[in-house]
């Protein structure tokens, strides 16, 4: 194995493009995430909107939904036509230029229609521009391993710790910015951020990367990417931008009937496409059962994620109104709380890594089933702390302000649950994928993320429902408990089963 190959930590020098890459794309995205619930309800006298928090959570989790649906068309694109690198290269432009637009809606002054176009436009466009990023980054971690190499796990886990680090700086930066200065600030930032993530590939792609995420066809005879691609790189980007701004100005003259059908009608020719993609791009029964695998697996990701997506909207209000965050005469933004899991995944993630090869030396390495098991079971242990907190602050005739210690010790305990879940079925979705379909199916692996982000902003609106129904309280937090304790334990029964398709890939 050449140096070159072990330059980074014992993994490929790529690894460390692709690394610094995500971490400014992380830093963009987590420094808008850390302000968007914070900013919706804001008064208007503040610069927000003024919205409920029931309001607010809707929008945040549509947003974070629909930021990882959008993944499966930035991977058919990918395999089909662009390959990853210039797939992401139209999602970090893109995703740039909505981080101005929502700039643009903090500053558009007391016009709160003009406002609210911008905002939304914003979030389309960062919608699209993720899909184009987020699943063609991964995939080509993947690019840099054999599938049975035994620094896989351990490259995504480190991988993860750079999507992480741009996590943790960002609420400092842009969180502070946008919170303590005015919202506009936080938001330029996130768009700085990405471009500096752009530009960081554009130089170190082609010594590192070598032909890894090049166009399908002729790969193998290059390395960077010809002026025509620039060209179709400029042409993609522009339209998408613009198409989001045409299409926002034209939504609002459809009939009610036309904008509920027209969603429905896409997602049904979307899904018809997906299943016809996977069909032809599988072959054998070991295929299909790895298919299978992850299809499963995706299906438990979503109630993971309805548990950890608390962060932005529950745990974020509850840093708000029910944390004291007073310093001596410092108050801590509430952002800088999203800062948290973040900086014990930059602390665990390299003990994680380190854990998963000792552990193949020894031949006890869960396989992937297991690894989401203790992780789900992780989840659950940390909702039942944050009720613990929660019926603290609240159960009396007054809301008691807790020490943050608390948010702490619930971020440390998903947090492990996450790096047994998150990095692990990136690796796992590389190594199952048959080869046409990697891509594809990372696109359909950021789906249950969808769903799951959608489900974590419902969680409180539905706890509400069924309190009402059943007549006595029903705590958000043990809901989410509840919810995936289930899950540990039907993933512990299925873990055997599940092991046995994935036909000897660990």
């Amino acid at each position: 194995m050449s140096n070159e190959d072990r330059g980074f930590f014992g993994h490929p020098m790529g690894l460390s493009t692709l690394f610094a890459t995500e971490m400014w794309e992380r830093f963009s995205y987590y420094g808008m995430r850390a302000l968007l619930v914070l900013f919706l309800t804001a008064s208007l006298a503040n610069g927000g909107f003024g919205l409920d928090r029931e309001a607010a959570f809707t929008i945040y989790g549509i947003f974070t939904g629909l930021v990882f649906v959008t993944p499966m068309l930035g991977g058919i694109l990918a395999d089909k036509f662009f390959g990853q690198r210039m797939t992401i290269y139209i999602g970090g432009l893109t995703m740039a230029a909505g981080q101005f637009m929502l700039s643009a809606a903090a500053v558009a002054g007391d016009n709160l229609e003009s406002r609210q176009f911008w905002f939304y436009a914003g979030l389309g466009v960062l919608i699209l521009g993720n899909g184009f990023f987020k699943p063609n980054i991964s995939t080509m971690v993947g690019d840099l391993y054999d599938n049975n190499d035994p620094r896989k796990d351990g490259g995504f886990t480190i991988f993860y710790m750079g999507i992480n680090l741009g996590a943790f700086i960002a609420p400092f930066v842009a969180g502070y910015l946008g919170e303590k200065v005015s919202w506009e600030y936080g938001y330029l930032a996130s768009a700085v951020g990405m471009l500096l993530g752009v530009t960081w590939l554009l130089v170190r792609s082609e010594k590192t990367l070598g032909h890894i995420g090049l166009p399908p066809k002729n790969k193998m005879n290059r390395t960077h990417l010809n002026g025509i691609e620039w060209g179709k790189i400029a042409g993609v980007t522009a339209i998408l931008v613009f198409g989001v701004i045409g299409f926002l100005k034209g939504w609002a003259s459809l009939s009610d009937t036309a904008q509920n059908t027209i969603p429905q009608v896409v997602g049904v020719i979307g899904g018809l496409y997906l299943i016809i993609s996977v069909i032809r791009g599988t072959e054998g029964r070991d295929q299909w059962a790895r298919v299978a695998v992850i299809m499963v697996l995706a299906f438990f990701n979503i109630f993971f994620w309805i548990g950890f997506e608390q962060a932005g909207t529950t745990f974020n209000l509850f840093a708000v109104e029910n944390t004291d965050r007073m310093i001596g005469s410092f108050e801590i933004p509430a952002s800088w709380f999203q800062a948290i899991n973040a900086i014990f995944i930059v602390i665990l993630a390299p003990i994680f890594s380190i854990l998963w090869l000792k552990l193949d030396k020894f031949k006890m390495n869960p396989k992937t089933p297991f690894k989401f098991a203790w992780g789900m079971m992780l989840l659950s242990i940390g909702a039942g702390v944050m009720a613990i907190a929660d019926t603290i602050s609240t159960g009396g005739n007054s809301i008691v302000l807790v020490s943050p210690l608390w948010l702490t010790l619930v971020y440390l305990i998903f947090t492990m649950g996450e790096l047994c879940i998150s990095p692990i079925g990136l690796s796992m979705v590389t190594k199952l994928a048959p080869p046409k379909l990697v891509s594809t199916l990372m696109g359909v692996w950021m789906f249950s993320f969808a769903a799951g982000n959608f489900g974590a902003s419902q969680m409180e609106t539905l706890s509400k429902s069924m309190e009402a129904s059943l007549g006595q309280p029903v705590n958000v937090f043990w809901f989410v408990a509840a919810i995936t304790g289930v899950a540990t334990v039907l993933l512990f029964i299925l873990g055997p089963w599940l092991g046995r398709m994935m036909h000897g890939i660990k």
